[in-house]
């Protein structure tokens, strides 16, 4: 009983600035000290149908980074992982991968953005994406680096010894045993650029706008009706994402 009690109060508890954030997407004046909107409009989600909406645009670049940022992140962090595993001194390297995280995202974006510069990236969608990467493949690096263990090398060796070419051994016996973690690098990194504001907001100066920034710009410009829209759209893929990967994460659990 009180263990059915604590999972609803927790229910209720993870709902609850859902249901804010509904009630703010659909309620175009809700002043202090009212407990309830007074009066409802769908008027800004009706906006979102709208060819040119902004909103509807910031999600597609956010979904296009973080997707490109996730795939191009896991598959560098698993070759690298493997590198690092058979490196002279592995420890070293391994050291090096936390480097990006000994500053914070927004100093990192004041130190590479004269090479963005350079690179003539500043303000584009490519400039973001390298920054992205600059924290996402070390993060990826680091999480892929425990599957490369002496068992993984072993069972690759078995098979070159059984005749398997080094393409076979890694489609058909080294990818299928690090899926599991390799989804769940596709998973994290996803997120690590999809929630990423500082380093996006810099080195784009301002004219990539993912559903990050806008969130913010909405906040600052105190419009808590599109604000709150946007919030929804960015919750929407995460929460996607969870669903998809939920059997995974209960059988983990048990």
């Amino acid at each position: 009983m009180r263990s059915k009690l604590l999972t609803t109060l927790l229910a209720l508890l993870f709902a609850l600035p859902f249901v804010l954030l509904a009630l703010l997407a659909v309620a175009p004046a809700w002043r202090f000290p009212a407990a309830l909107p007074a009066a409802y409009s769908l008027g800004a989600l009706r906006d979102l149908v709208a060819a040119d909406n902004e909103l509807l645009a910031g999600l597609g670049r956010s979904v296009l980074l973080a997707s490109v940022v996730a795939v191009v992140a896991t598959i560098a962090g698993f070759a690298l992982a493997r590198a690092i595993t058979r490196a002279v001194r592995p420890g070293r390297w391994e050291a090096l991968s936390y480097l990006p995280y000994a500053l914070p995202p927004v100093l990192l974006a004041v130190l590479i953005q004269p090479f963005i510069i350079r690179l003539h990236l500043s303000g584009s969608v490519g400039g973001v994406l390298l920054g992205l990467l600059l924290i996402a493949v070390p993060f990826a690096t680091l999480l892929l680096r425990s599957f490369w263990t002496q068992q993984a090398r072993e069972y690759e060796q078995l098979a070159r010894t059984l005749g398997c070419t080094a393409r076979q051994a890694l489609w058909q016996v080294l990818l299928p045993l690090a899926w599991p973690l390799l989804r769940t690098a596709l998973f994290q990194t996803f997120l690590l650029a999809w929630f990423d504001f500082g380093l996006t907001n810099l080195l784009s100066v301002g004219k990539v706008r993912t559903l990050t920034v806008q969130v913010f710009t909405y906040v600052g410009e105190a419009n808590a009706q599109l604000a709150a829209v946007a919030s929804l759209l960015l919750l929407l893929p995460p929460t996607l994402l969870l669903w998809a990967n939920k059997n995974a994460l209960l059988r983990k659990t048990e």
